[in-house]
Protein backbone atom coordinates (compact mmCIF):
# COMPACT_ATOMS: atom_id res chain seq x y z
CA UNK A 1 0.00 0.00 0.00
CA UNK A 2 2.97 2.33 0.36
CA UNK A 3 3.11 2.64 -3.46
CA UNK A 4 -0.47 3.91 -3.41
CA UNK A 5 0.39 6.42 -0.70
CA UNK A 6 3.43 7.66 -2.66
CA UNK A 7 1.33 7.92 -5.83
CA UNK A 8 -1.24 10.07 -4.04
CA UNK A 9 1.38 12.43 -2.60
CA UNK A 10 3.25 12.80 -5.90
CA UNK A 11 0.09 13.28 -7.97
CA UNK A 12 -1.13 15.89 -5.51
CA UNK A 13 2.16 17.78 -5.87
CA UNK A 14 1.88 17.56 -9.66
CA UNK A 15 -1.55 19.24 -9.52
CA UNK A 16 -0.23 22.03 -7.26
CA UNK A 17 2.65 22.87 -9.61
CA UNK A 18 0.26 23.18 -12.54
CA UNK A 19 -2.01 25.36 -10.39
CA UNK A 20 1.02 27.58 -9.76
CA UNK A 21 1.49 28.00 -13.51
CA UNK A 22 -2.20 28.83 -13.93
CA UNK A 23 -2.01 31.44 -11.16
CA UNK A 24 0.94 33.08 -12.91
CA UNK A 25 -0.90 33.17 -16.24
CA UNK A 26 1.40 30.82 -18.14
CA UNK A 27 0.13 29.37 -21.42
CA UNK A 28 -0.83 25.83 -20.39
CA UNK A 29 0.18 24.01 -23.64
CA UNK A 30 3.73 25.36 -23.26
CA UNK A 31 3.99 24.10 -19.68
CA UNK A 32 2.49 20.72 -20.64
CA UNK A 33 4.74 20.31 -23.70
CA UNK A 34 7.91 21.23 -21.80
CA UNK A 35 6.85 18.78 -19.11
CA UNK A 36 6.53 15.86 -21.55
CA UNK A 37 9.79 16.63 -23.36
CA UNK A 38 11.54 16.69 -19.97
CA UNK A 39 9.99 13.36 -18.98
CA UNK A 40 11.31 11.81 -22.21
CA UNK A 41 14.76 13.41 -21.77
CA UNK A 42 15.20 12.36 -18.14
CA UNK A 43 14.14 8.77 -18.72
CA UNK A 44 16.07 8.58 -22.02
CA UNK A 45 19.26 9.74 -20.28
CA UNK A 46 18.75 7.10 -17.59
CA UNK A 47 18.20 4.36 -20.17
CA UNK A 48 21.37 5.37 -22.03
CA UNK A 49 23.40 5.41 -18.82
CA UNK A 50 22.14 1.97 -17.79
CA UNK A 51 22.32 0.26 -21.20
CA UNK A 52 18.54 0.05 -21.34
CA UNK A 53 18.20 1.53 -24.81
CA UNK A 54 16.18 -1.37 -26.21
CA UNK A 55 12.50 -0.92 -27.00
CA UNK A 56 10.14 -3.90 -27.29
CA UNK A 57 7.54 -3.44 -30.01
CA UNK A 58 4.84 -3.45 -27.34
CA UNK A 59 6.55 -0.58 -25.53
CA UNK A 60 6.69 1.49 -28.72
CA UNK A 61 3.02 0.89 -29.51
CA UNK A 62 1.73 1.42 -25.97
CA UNK A 63 3.93 4.48 -25.42
CA UNK A 64 2.85 6.09 -28.69
CA UNK A 65 -0.85 5.53 -28.02
CA UNK A 66 -0.53 6.75 -24.43
CA UNK A 67 1.36 9.86 -25.55
CA UNK A 68 -1.33 10.76 -28.09
CA UNK A 69 -4.05 10.26 -25.47
CA UNK A 70 -2.18 12.22 -22.78
CA UNK A 71 -1.53 15.36 -24.83
CA UNK A 72 -4.88 15.37 -26.64
CA UNK A 73 -6.73 14.96 -23.35
CA UNK A 74 -4.87 17.89 -21.78
CA UNK A 75 -5.40 20.12 -24.83
CA UNK A 76 -9.08 19.19 -24.94
CA UNK A 77 -9.53 20.03 -21.27
CA UNK A 78 -7.72 23.36 -21.62
CA UNK A 79 -9.97 24.25 -24.57
CA UNK A 80 -13.09 23.24 -22.65
CA UNK A 81 -12.11 25.45 -19.71
CA UNK A 82 -12.35 28.49 -22.00
CA UNK A 83 -15.95 27.84 -23.11
CA UNK A 84 -17.65 25.61 -20.52
CA UNK A 85 -18.30 25.85 -16.76
CA UNK A 86 -15.09 25.21 -14.87
CA UNK A 87 -16.73 22.99 -12.27
CA UNK A 88 -18.37 20.81 -14.90
CA UNK A 89 -15.12 20.40 -16.86
CA UNK A 90 -13.11 19.44 -13.79
CA UNK A 91 -15.85 17.06 -12.66
CA UNK A 92 -15.83 15.33 -16.05
CA UNK A 93 -12.03 15.13 -15.94
CA UNK A 94 -12.03 13.57 -12.47
CA UNK A 95 -14.98 11.25 -12.97
CA UNK A 96 -13.00 9.67 -15.82
CA UNK A 97 -11.58 7.24 -13.23
CA UNK A 98 -14.70 5.14 -13.82
CA UNK A 99 -13.43 4.23 -17.32
CA UNK A 100 -10.26 2.31 -16.27
CA UNK A 101 -12.22 0.76 -13.40
CA UNK A 102 -14.81 -0.62 -15.84
CA UNK A 103 -12.10 -1.87 -18.21
CA UNK A 104 -10.34 -3.45 -15.25
CA UNK A 105 -13.44 -5.36 -14.20
CA UNK A 106 -14.80 -6.44 -17.57
CA UNK A 107 -11.61 -6.78 -19.62
CA UNK A 108 -9.01 -7.88 -17.10
CA UNK A 109 -11.16 -9.45 -14.39
CA UNK A 110 -10.07 -7.18 -11.55
CA UNK A 111 -11.93 -7.62 -8.24
CA UNK A 112 -14.89 -5.41 -7.39
CA UNK A 113 -16.73 -6.22 -4.17
CA UNK A 114 -20.05 -4.66 -3.17
CA UNK A 115 -18.32 -2.38 -0.66
CA UNK A 116 -15.83 -1.20 -3.30
CA UNK A 117 -18.67 -0.58 -5.76
CA UNK A 118 -20.40 1.57 -3.13
CA UNK A 119 -17.08 3.31 -2.45
CA UNK A 120 -16.65 4.05 -6.17
CA UNK A 121 -20.15 5.53 -6.41
CA UNK A 122 -19.47 7.68 -3.34
CA UNK A 123 -16.16 8.73 -4.88
CA UNK A 124 -17.98 10.02 -7.96
CA UNK A 125 -20.40 11.94 -5.74
CA UNK A 126 -17.49 13.39 -3.74
CA UNK A 127 -15.64 14.47 -6.90
CA UNK A 128 -18.71 16.34 -8.14
CA UNK A 129 -19.28 18.01 -4.77
CA UNK A 130 -15.64 19.10 -4.43
CA UNK A 131 -15.38 20.56 -7.94
CA UNK A 132 -15.46 24.38 -8.06
CA UNK A 133 -18.47 26.12 -9.59
CA UNK A 134 -18.19 28.78 -12.29
CA UNK A 135 -20.22 29.95 -15.25
CA UNK A 136 -19.13 29.34 -18.83
CA UNK A 137 -20.24 30.18 -22.34
CA UNK A 138 -21.22 26.67 -23.39
CA UNK A 139 -24.41 25.02 -22.14
CA UNK A 140 -27.03 22.47 -23.22
CA UNK A 141 -26.44 19.47 -25.45
CA UNK A 142 -23.13 20.81 -26.80
CA UNK A 143 -21.78 21.14 -23.27
CA UNK A 144 -22.98 17.62 -22.45
CA UNK A 145 -21.23 16.21 -25.53
CA UNK A 146 -17.98 18.06 -24.77
CA UNK A 147 -17.97 17.00 -21.12
CA UNK A 148 -18.72 13.41 -22.08
CA UNK A 149 -15.82 13.45 -24.52
CA UNK A 150 -13.48 14.82 -21.84
CA UNK A 151 -14.53 12.10 -19.40
CA UNK A 152 -14.12 9.26 -21.91
CA UNK A 153 -10.89 10.57 -23.43
CA UNK A 154 -9.17 11.09 -20.09
CA UNK A 155 -10.48 7.68 -19.06
CA UNK A 156 -8.80 6.17 -22.11
CA UNK A 157 -5.56 7.85 -21.00
CA UNK A 158 -5.82 6.16 -17.60
CA UNK A 159 -6.70 2.86 -19.24
CA UNK A 160 -3.75 3.01 -21.64
CA UNK A 161 -1.40 3.52 -18.70
CA UNK A 162 -3.13 0.67 -16.89
CA UNK A 163 -2.65 -1.62 -19.90
CA UNK A 164 1.14 -1.55 -19.41
CA UNK A 165 0.78 -4.20 -16.70
CA UNK A 166 -1.58 -6.45 -18.63
CA UNK A 167 0.52 -6.16 -21.80
CA UNK A 168 3.40 -7.73 -19.87
CA UNK A 169 5.48 -4.53 -20.04
CA UNK A 170 6.19 -4.03 -16.33
CA UNK A 171 9.90 -4.61 -16.98
CA UNK A 172 9.85 -2.11 -19.85
CA UNK A 173 7.75 0.64 -18.27
CA UNK A 174 10.61 3.14 -18.53
CA UNK A 175 10.73 2.63 -22.28
CA UNK A 176 6.95 3.08 -22.41
CA UNK A 177 7.20 6.34 -20.47
CA UNK A 178 9.99 7.68 -22.65
CA UNK A 179 8.00 7.05 -25.84
CA UNK A 180 4.92 8.52 -24.15
CA UNK A 181 6.76 11.73 -23.26
CA UNK A 182 8.41 12.08 -26.66
CA UNK A 183 5.13 11.53 -28.52
CA UNK A 184 3.15 13.92 -26.32
CA UNK A 185 5.89 16.56 -26.44
CA UNK A 186 6.14 16.43 -30.25
CA UNK A 187 2.38 16.80 -30.71
CA UNK A 188 2.32 19.63 -28.16
CA UNK A 189 5.13 21.45 -29.99
CA UNK A 190 3.26 21.16 -33.31
CA UNK A 191 0.13 22.54 -31.63
CA UNK A 192 2.04 25.55 -30.25
CA UNK A 193 3.64 26.25 -33.64
CA UNK A 194 0.26 26.14 -35.35
CA UNK A 195 -1.11 28.54 -32.77
CA UNK A 196 1.91 30.80 -33.31
CA UNK A 197 2.35 31.25 -29.60
CA UNK A 198 5.85 32.17 -28.56
CA UNK A 199 6.79 30.19 -25.42
CA UNK A 200 7.75 32.37 -22.47
CA UNK A 201 10.91 31.43 -20.58
CA UNK A 202 9.17 31.24 -17.15
CA UNK A 203 6.54 28.85 -18.56
CA UNK A 204 9.24 26.65 -20.10
CA UNK A 205 11.21 26.63 -16.86
CA UNK A 206 8.17 25.58 -14.87
CA UNK A 207 7.40 22.89 -17.44
CA UNK A 208 10.95 21.52 -17.17
CA UNK A 209 10.71 21.44 -13.38
CA UNK A 210 7.32 19.71 -13.51
CA UNK A 211 8.68 17.25 -16.08
CA UNK A 212 11.58 16.21 -13.86
CA UNK A 213 9.10 15.78 -11.00
CA UNK A 214 6.63 13.96 -13.25
CA UNK A 215 9.26 11.50 -14.45
CA UNK A 216 9.52 10.24 -10.88
CA UNK A 217 5.76 10.42 -10.27
CA UNK A 218 4.89 8.37 -13.36
CA UNK A 219 7.44 5.71 -12.43
CA UNK A 220 5.87 5.43 -8.98
CA UNK A 221 2.34 5.29 -10.42
CA UNK A 222 3.23 2.53 -12.89
CA UNK A 223 4.94 0.58 -10.11
CA UNK A 224 1.79 0.92 -8.00
CA UNK A 225 -0.37 -0.23 -10.93
CA UNK A 226 1.82 -3.31 -11.33
CA UNK A 227 1.08 -4.27 -7.72
CA UNK A 228 -2.50 -3.07 -7.10
CA UNK A 229 -5.80 -3.57 -8.93
CA UNK A 230 -7.11 -0.53 -10.76
CA UNK A 231 -10.44 -0.93 -8.96
CA UNK A 232 -8.62 0.11 -5.79
CA UNK A 233 -5.96 2.40 -7.21
CA UNK A 234 -8.02 4.83 -9.30
CA UNK A 235 -10.88 5.59 -6.85
CA UNK A 236 -8.38 5.98 -3.99
CA UNK A 237 -6.04 8.18 -6.04
CA UNK A 238 -8.80 10.32 -7.55
CA UNK A 239 -10.60 10.98 -4.28
CA UNK A 240 -7.47 11.52 -2.22
CA UNK A 241 -5.88 13.99 -4.63
CA UNK A 242 -9.05 16.06 -4.96
CA UNK A 243 -9.53 15.97 -1.17
CA UNK A 244 -5.98 17.18 -0.59
CA UNK A 245 -6.38 19.75 -3.36
CA UNK A 246 -9.45 21.21 -1.67
CA UNK A 247 -7.70 21.37 1.69
CA UNK A 248 -4.67 22.98 0.05
CA UNK A 249 -6.90 25.48 -1.74
CA UNK A 250 -8.41 26.50 1.59
CA UNK A 251 -5.32 26.60 3.81
CA UNK A 252 -2.53 27.43 1.32
CA UNK A 253 -4.12 29.20 -1.64
CA UNK A 254 -6.61 30.99 0.66
CA UNK A 255 -9.62 29.92 -1.40
CA UNK A 256 -13.05 29.68 0.23
CA UNK A 257 -14.46 26.18 0.62
CA UNK A 258 -18.16 26.05 -0.25
CA UNK A 259 -20.64 23.97 1.70
CA UNK A 260 -20.77 21.44 -1.13
CA UNK A 261 -16.96 21.14 -1.07
CA UNK A 262 -17.02 20.51 2.68
CA UNK A 263 -19.70 17.86 2.18
CA UNK A 264 -17.57 16.39 -0.62
CA UNK A 265 -14.61 16.06 1.74
CA UNK A 266 -16.76 14.09 4.19
CA UNK A 267 -18.11 11.84 1.42
CA UNK A 268 -14.57 11.34 0.08
CA UNK A 269 -13.35 10.13 3.47
CA UNK A 270 -16.21 7.62 3.63
CA UNK A 271 -15.47 6.52 0.07
CA UNK A 272 -11.79 5.93 0.83
CA UNK A 273 -12.70 3.83 3.87
CA UNK A 274 -14.85 1.59 1.67
CA UNK A 275 -12.45 1.37 -1.29
CA UNK A 276 -9.25 0.78 0.64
Amino acid sequence: MHWLFLSIILDFGFVQFFKLGERRGYYAPVVVTANYFTVASCIGAYLLATDGWTFPSGALATGSITGVLFISSMLLMNYALTIAPVGAVLSAFRISIVVPVCFGVYLWGEPMSSSKMLGLLLALVALVLMSPRAKGALTGIRAFGLLGLICIWQGFSHTSLRSVHYAGLDDAFLQVLMVTGATAGLIGAIFILQRRRRPSLPAVRLGIFIGAYNAVALCVILTALSKLPGTLFYPALGCSVVLLDNLSAHFFWREHLSRSAIAGVAVALLSLALVV
